[in-house]
This record gives C-alpha cells, sequence and structure tokens, in this order.
C-alpha cells in the first residue's frame, strides 16, 4: 500500500500517493517489471467531477508520448487524456466501462486506467514529475481555484 502526501484546501482533501511519478495534466504512472499502470490522480478527480463514461484505447494500441490514452466524461467536461509515456496497451480496466465511478471511489486503487509496455522509458521519464514536485503543482492549483472562486 503507498504512502500519500495529503492537502487540505478550503474543505477539500487531496492526496498524492509517493510510489509513483506524475504528468503536469494529472495522471500518474507506476513502473513496475513489466508494465506501467496508468491513473488519474485524486485533484484530477475531484476537480472534475463524477465519472460518468470512460473510453480507452485498446489493447494492442500503440502510442506515443501525448497521443490520448483515454478520455473521460465527467459531469462537468469531456477530457482527453495524454498518454505521459510511449508505448503498446497491454491491459486495459474493462471494469471502468460499467463502473466509472471507480475513478472517483479509488483512482490509485481501482480506479486504474490501463497498464502500458513502455517503449522510450529513457527519454519519456523526464516529463514526469516526482510525487513532491505534482504535489507541490496541485497545490497551488487547488489553491488558484479556490480563490477564483471567492
Amino acid at each position: 500500500m503507498a504512502d500519500y502526501l495529503q492537502a487540505t484546501v478550503d474543505k477539500f482533501i487531496f492526496r498524492v500517493a509517493t510510489d509513483r511519478m506524475y504528468s503536469p495534466e494529472g495522471l500518474w504512472i507506476l513502473n513496475q517489471e513489466l508494465f506501467a499502470r496508468l491513473g488519474v490522480t485524486d485533484y484530477f478527480q475531484q476537480h472534475n467531477g463524477d465519472m460518468a463514461f470512460v473510453n480507452l484505447q485498446p489493447v494492442g494500441s500503440e502510442l506515443k508520448y501525448g497521443d490520448e490514452v483515454a478520455s473521460v466524461e465527467t459531469i462537468k467536461v469531456i477530457i482527453s487524456l495524454p498518454c505521459p509515456v510511449s508505448g503498446t496497451i497491454v491491459k486495459i480496466n474493462e471494469d471502468l466501462f460499467t463502473k466509472p465511478e471507480l475513478i472517483n471511489e479509488g483512482p490509485y486503487e481501482g480506479g486504474w486506467l490501463c497498464d502500458i509496455k513502455p517503449s522510450c522509458w529513457s527519454e519519456d521519464h523526464h516529463h514526469l514529475l516526482t510525487p513532491g514536485d505534482y504535489f507541490t503543482l496541485m497545490k497551488k492549483q487547488a489553491e488558484e481555484e479556490v480563490n477564483k472562486n471567492e
């Protein structure tokens, strides 16, 4: 089980798992031995609202850094999610097709999106943020959002 950095902004609590890397867009990537698991962050799912639909690229899709890996539709918006690394999708979380709320219930656990076999990890990981760097960015974004709405 991951440890978390935690921030309280206004009445919201946001967690950042410390065992993975992050994209500035709010995706996490957990690099494992043969593949990397992708998902969205706690801040991303709280900021964008309840997930209504999730569309994932199919298994076997070869993606370049920045290609759409998935799109999510919430009660607020439809968002295209850029792939944080190049590689081939080897598994998708099919449970999200019937239970997109898994993202809201456990963005770092059962709400993962897909597993990808990275093809250029040595190059692509330089685009990613450490947990501490993402935590700082996320907290700043959350505070700006609160101040904008006051």
